[in-house]
């Protein structure tokens, strides 16, 4: 298991990879559990380089010009009640995942608008069947951001 830290357009991330196999890893970014698909030749946990997150500074990632397409982090809406951004913002924090049990006023979601960050809370209880977005996305009005089977 391999620690790393990193700095994306000023947010903290700290990305722990778990476990490589093939073109598959098990990571873990800011606690959030992730499986990743490499594009291109796949890597083993001794590729990774032997910087340790404890001790060297936050990297920096600055996006490039024309970036690839990333695999999508998030799910898209499923069935179930939709927890609505109340106002536009940025995701700080997802605080669920999915096929967790949340009860009624559990905090899901940390968004961060106007320099506030307002928490995000279910509406009723249920189970957690899509996390619709991610910390760094910027979301508008009544975008869907976690979906709950109640």
């Amino acid at each position: 298991m391999k620690k790393y830290q990193y700095l994306i357009d000023g947010a903290p991330y700290d990305v722990t990879f778990e476990r490589i196999e093939g073109k598959q890893a098990q990571v873990k970014v800011n606690g959030l559990a992730f499986t990743v698909e490499m594009l291109g030749e796949g890597i083993t946990e001794r590729d990774l380089p032997e910087v340790e997150a404890s001790a060297a500074p936050a990297a920096t990632v600055q996006p490039t010009t024309a970036p690839a397409a990333p695999a999508p982090a998030t799910t898209a809406p499923a069935e179930g009640t939709p927890v609505k951004a109340p106002l536009p913002g940025v995701i700080v924090r997802v605080l669920v995942e999915v096929g967790q049990f949340v009860k009624k006023g559990d905090n899901l979601v940390v968004l961060e608008a106007m320099k506030m960050e307002n928490y995000i809370s279910a509406e009723a209880s249920g189970m957690v069947t899509a996390v619709c977005c991610a910390p760094g996305d910027s979301v508008m009005e009544d975008t869907t951001l976690v979906t709950i089977d109640n």
